[in-house]
């Protein structure tokens, strides 16, 4: 098998949930369970951090990877999705997934692989453990994919869960109520084991406590922290800090439990996230001249985050150019857009793309003008077209729009 072979498997003999949604979904461990068994349930040797939560757990999984780096640890790390390379999902001392590490995974027990009918999600997230384990990790970071209770990572048995917030995202499988949601969320907390509550909403502070005292596990909501305000870090926007908050909380949390995480170091991870992880597409600024920022924002408290950082930010014109996925509430989004924006509608290269037209025709219900772009190539040409200095202009709305821009 090339590597070439092993990808075209692993997209066209599995169903990948980016390309195609819902019907790539399954939840439930059992695939996961029966997957690592072949592989020799490398989840058993890891000692890892598992975060869950509907936005700010990329970030937060970064930010704590950089920080053991830091410190020196053989730090594995696993998020989704990729922006760019599939390889991002799984990384060790910030540095992608070997490949050939990945055509040996795949071409060693593909007749296993192929009677267990995995998910692209379950079997990249074994691959990611057998990965972790050969390279003798000290520590794995683990973001879930969807949910929490039912997602492929809870076989994992971490030192600490934390859950960064809760908002209203992927309902049709987690549930169309917060108190749904952050019941599947939470089903991370472990045992015994501390969970940490990143940012809490009060609706939902008695369904976290209740099920912290169930399992018996200790638990600390970040806010009743104190830290230092506009710690400085390489991901830019303001909702960061409180992923920083909830980081430096897991730190404590940590320290307290056995680790030994200097506050110098955790603050030095903090800074330099990006160059020791290479996370991309948070409020990222990719040009000044033109003066263009991307961000994968992309649900409805997504969109209010990015829309606070935009008051922030000193312009004449805004132009955004927009695309999302046929299954988020887009009325939702598209209702907190500014009016004097130029709008460029369009859709990145994937079945579960809304089409740039019919987002037009929705937008225009929400008062929001513009025209549509069967790219996203085109979409950015045109704004760069219409830019004038002063002007900003922003690319959003989904993962993929962002990956391709980038």
């Amino acid at each position: 098998m090339t590597y070439k072979q092993a990808i075209d498997f692993l997209y066209s003999q599995i169903p990948v949930f980016h390309n195609i949604g819902a019907a790539a979904y399954k939840p439930g461990l059992q695939n996961t369970y029966a997957l690592a068994n072949v592989y020799g349930n490398p989840q058993n040797e890891l000692k890892c951090i598992h975060i869950a939560g509907t936005n700010g757990k990329g970030s937060t999984s970064h930010m704590l990877a950089s920080i053991f780096q830091e410190l020196g640890w053989k730090t594995g790390l696993y998020t989704s999705p990729h922006l760019k390379d599939f390889r991002e999902r799984i990384k060790f001392n910030g540095k992608p997934i070997n490949k050939k590490f990945v055509v040996d995974f795949i071409d060693k027990h593909r007749d296993e692989i192929q009677k267990i009918q995995p998910s692209f999600f379950e079997l990249t997230f074994v691959m990611s453990l057998q990965y972790f384990a050969a390279k003798k990790t000290d520590i794995v970071i683990v973001e879930t994919g969807l949910g929490g209770r039912l997602d492929s990572t809870n076989i994992v048995n971490p030192d600490l869960s934390i859950i960064t917030n809760i908002s209203k995202d992927h309902t049709q499988f987690l549930g169309n109520t917060l108190v749904k949601i952050a019941g599947e969320k939470a089903g991370i907390i472990k045992p015994g084991i501390p969970v940490v509550i990143g940012e809490e909403d009060k609706t939902l502070h008695k369904l976290f406590l209740k099920t912290a005292k169930a399992n018996e596990s200790p638990i600390f909501f970040s806010q009743y922290f104190s830290y230092p305000k506009n710690i400085i870090s390489e991901l830019k926007g303001g909702f960061q800090q409180k992923n920083i908050r909830t980081v430096l909380t897991a730190v404590e949390v940590l320290n307290r439990s056995g680790y030994a995480i200097p506050n110098p170091v955790a603050l030095k991870g903090i800074a330099k996230v990006v160059t020791n992880t290479g996370l991309k597409g948070r409020w990222q600024t990719l040009s000044k001249n033109p003066f263009i920022i991307c961000d994968i924002g992309h649900n409805e408290a997504g969109i209010k985050e990015v829309l606070k950082n935009l008051k922030k930010e000193k312009f004449k014109n805004l132009h955004m150019v927009l695309g999302v996925v046929n299954d988020k509430d887009v009325n939702a989004m598209l209702a907190q857009l500014p009016k004097k924006a130029v709008y460029y509608f369009t859709n990145a290269k994937i079945a579960r793309a809304l089409p740039a037209q019919e987002l037009k025709i929705i937008a225009s219900k929400h008062k929001l003008k513009g025209d549509a772009y069967s790219s996203v190539k085109k979409a950015v040409n045109a704004a760069k077209e219409n830019y004038k200095k002063g002007d900003l202009i922003f690319i959003g709305g989904s993962n993929f729009v962002v990956a391709e821009a980038l």
